[in-house]
């Protein structure tokens, strides 16, 4: 191969690859390269750590909105529950008071017959004293006998 060829041009044959011996074009050229492969990077690194920051921020925002949505999420279901044992009560209450007015009623119902069976049992004392006399000997004796089983 021809010696001509191989080399750049200004090269002499006993110079070599040295970076020191390129003409000052490419010398120039490569450091034009290199700071702008440096201003590149160094602007991918700025640009990254913005991105980065960026991100922490947009992170740090959907914790603090998660944290709010978890604390509203348990005070309704706090709400919730709260509304439920009233809504218990209450039917509670009103059942118990149903109770309670229903054996109102059983116990004026109860009373208003023993009334009515002791005027009835009055009464009937007054037209037969006689006969309730001998019924309450025989009851009397009654109980005596069965008094003596036991």
């Amino acid at each position: 191969m021809d010696e001509r060829i191989a080399r750049p041009e200004g090269q002499s044959a006993t110079s070599g690859n040295a970076v020191g011996q390129m003409p000052m074009s490419v010398m120039e050229s490569l450091n034009r390269g290199k700071d702008a492969i440096g201003d590149a990077a160094a602007e991918t690194m700025r640009a990254a750590a913005s991105d980065l920051q960026m991100l922490r921020n947009d992170l740090n925002s959907l914790k603090d909105t998660l944290s709010r949505f978890m604390v509203e999420a348990s005070t309704e279901a706090m709400k919730s529950a709260r509304a439920a044992t009233s809504a218990a009560v209450v039917q509670a209450g009103e059942a118990a008071s149903g109770l309670a007015d229903k054996g109102t009623q059983m116990v004026s119902t109860a009373s208003g017959q023993v009334k009515t069976f002791g005027g009835e049992f009055e009464s009937m004392v007054r037209r037969n004293p006689l006969g309730a006399l001998a019924g309450a000997v025989a009851i009397g004796v009654l109980v005596g006998a069965l008094g003596r089983r036991w």
